[in-house]
């Protein structure tokens, strides 16, 4: 169930954002990617334990400087941020055991970023295909 909502939510998502040009700011995708990062941050809230708080610190850092790197530099990165942040998702078990990660979150998680990433990119191609 939880990859049907998440496809289905990033679909919508992203289908929404083009429709409605929120995805044209050079921020949208960059903003997005770093938002769906904070949650392991926000899940070590229940966890408690500062080890597992560093380790999350340390694999959103990656992402988050992703995204920025993608803002500043090439929107192309942003994407690849989201993209590896829902492959990761699939690994995060065997990288950091956090307890408060909810079970059905890595799928989840998983499968709304990758599938939001491969439909940004086709709502940009499509933009730079019109333009």
């Amino acid at each position: 169930m939880e990859y049907i909502v998440g496809f289905s939510l990033a679909i919508v998502f992203c289908a929404a954002a083009a429709a409605l040009g929120m995805d044209r700011e050079r921020v949208f995708y960059p903003a997005v990617a770093i938002a769906v990062t904070s949650y392991y941050l926000a899940f070590t809230v229940s966890d408690g334990r500062g080890e597992v708080w560093l380790s999350e610190l340390a694999i959103a850092a990656v992402f988050i400087g992703a995204a920025v790197l993608g803002f500043k530099r090439e929107p192309w990165i942003a994407l690849l941020a989201l993209g590896g942040h829902g492959v990761m998702d699939a690994f995060h078990h065997l990288l950091v055991h956090n307890q408060g990660v909810p079970a059905a979150w890595p799928g989840f998680c998983g499968t709304f970023d990758v599938t939001a990433a491969v439909a940004a990119a086709g709502f940009m191609t499509l933009r730079a295909r019109r333009a």
